[in-house]
């Protein structure tokens, strides 16, 4: 990878806590990112919120931040820093969230930060559940029948006309975190409040479910 020149200092965001039984990669790939671009010659600033992993070894950057991974603590660190660029896909989705945050909110725009790696249009058109349903319209690829929702009211109206059972797909959440299986309304209604209320952005897709078919090629 050539050093660019315009670039000296990055903004690398972890992923923050592993759950228990939950496998690292995170760490592993946000320690291989940072040691890599200090290789290049970058000045690499790291903001983790876990103490428990290899990438926040005070050897592995050259300044890093213990700092709750939120929008109000990122912006604060970009703007004493004021890195060249932000690296957010190391931190999976809590840092590909916080970079949509911080565009939205205008942050990296006031600080003249360069987003590395996936493009805003790309990270929206993936989590957004609407959006990446007519990405695949448009491609002509197979999808089953679904909606979106931002009320339990609904939630519900989509259930009945597409038919039980169904899954439960929350926007913007870490390994769909709140999402799950229904085969009745009952069901429905709780995984809809908990769905809802873990998207950052109060979405969930109500989806015909196949679980159990097989997929032969």
């Amino acid at each position: 990878m050539p050093k660019r020149n315009d670039i000296h200092k990055i903004l690398v965001i972890g992923s923050g806590p592993i759950v228990i039984g939950q496998a690292a990669e995170f760490d592993y790939a946000g320690t291989q990112a940072c040691l890599a671009l200090k290789e290049e010659g970058y000045e690499v600033i790291l903001c983790n919120s876990n103490p428990a992993t290899i990438m926040t070894d005070t050897t592995i950057a050259d300044k890093f931040y213990m700092e709750p991974l939120t929008l109000e603590y990122i912006a604060k660190i970009i703007r004493i820093e004021r890195p060249d660029a932000l690296l957010p896909g190391i931190g999976g989705q809590t840092g590909l969230n916080l970079a949509m945050q911080l565009e939205k909110k205008g942050v990296l725009k006031e600080c003249r930060c360069e987003l590395l790696g996936t493009k805003f249009s790309s990270i929206e058109q993936a989590e957004d559940r609407e959006l990446f349903k007519e990405l695949c319209e448009s491609l002509q690829e197979p999808v089953l029948p679904s909606d979106i929702c931002s009320t339990i009211e609904e939630g519900i109206q989509i259930a009945n006309t597409i038919g039980y059972p169904l899954v439960i797909r929350p926007a913007f959440t870490l390994g769909g975190t709140g999402g799950g299986f229904c085969d009745n309304e009952e069901e429905l209604i709780q995984l809809l409040k908990n769905g809802l209320n873990l998207s950052p952005v109060h979405q969930v897709l109500v989806e015909k479910s196949i679980k159990g078919f097989k997929e032969i090629e």
